[in-house]
């Protein structure tokens, strides 16, 4: 295939090692490719505070689309460039519809700064120490100032893509559900925010055409732009949704599945 003008890329899971880092391999096959003159895009469900840190680490610069498509976030200056927010009353009416759905749900709302929990939701991330706030009661939740990028869904008891069905047959047309693999975690987006969305548009204003993208990802919250690029490798570790629906594999991020790809491409 000829050289693409855009790698977008997926970080856990897929770019990453389950440590969170990246490989000094899969570092030097994107520096190869970006010293050939293509862009590279992060595009994950992390928040701007995540992706800040990598990027420190890595020298990655350029966009990122985070929050599953709901921020373009520059990684050089730290702002956010387009926001695409859940307004606090859809918010609402889906927490109803879910709670409804999938009885004991608990939920809270991301910022890309914080994270607001009501107390039932239980659920941490290990990188996000420190950005957690418990409120009193649900009711709080909604009351934020700060946009909701996403309104996360969790159950200690249920399967996450049992309640992935669940919620999508529950709230259609209100919200994009989705999850990326975390535990009984649902990630909830405003209507039509995904990241194949939020990637289109910035290739479109860079004047690339899906042809010129290459993707890689591993769970479902990446089909939608896996699917959009021209193309695209799922790698070995991914959710069996994501592996049906890709054809093309490349090894698992422990084997640093990405640089595999990139060095057949860039020598």
């Amino acid at each position: 295939m000829p050289l693409p003008a855009l790698i977008a890329t997926d970080l856990d899971g897929t770019l990453l090692r389950r440590d969170g880092s990246v490989s000094p391999r899969t570092l030097a096959a994107l520096r190869r490719a970006r010293a050939h003159g293509t862009r590279i895009v992060v595009v994950t469900a992390r928040p701007p505070r995540y992706v800040d840190a990598l990027a420190e680490a890595t020298g990655l610069t350029g966009l990122a689309v985070c929050s599953n498509g709901a921020l373009v976030y520059d990684l050089e200056s730290r702002t956010v460039r387009d926001s695409r927010a859940l307004a606090p009353p859809t918010a609402r009416r889906v927490a109803d519809a879910l709670d409804t759905a999938l009885p004991g749900i608990a939920f809270a709302v991301e910022s890309g700064l914080r994270v607001w929990c009501e107390p039932a939701f239980a659920w941490r991330s290990s990188s996000d120490g420190g950005s957690e706030v418990v409120v009193p009661g649900r009711a709080q939740l909604w009351l934020r100032e700060a946009p909701i990028v996403k309104l996360l869904a969790w159950s200690a008891r249920l399967d996450v893509d049992v309640m992935h069905a669940a919620a999508a047959a529950a709230v259609p047309g209100l919200a994009e559900v989705t999850h990326s693999g975390g535990r009984g975690l649902l990630e909830i987006s405003a209507p039509g925010v995904t990241k194949a969305g939020t990637l289109a548009a910035l290739c479109e204003a860079a004047g690339i055409a899906p042809s010129g993208v290459l993707a890689f990802g591993d769970m479902p919250n990446d089909l939608t732009f896996l699917r959009w690029a021209g193309a695209a490798y799922a790698v070995a570790n991914a959710h069996p949704a994501v592996l049906a629906a890709v054809p093309s594999h490349t090894a698992a991020n422990e084997d640093d599945g990405v640089a595999l790809v990139l060095e057949r491409l860039y020598g």
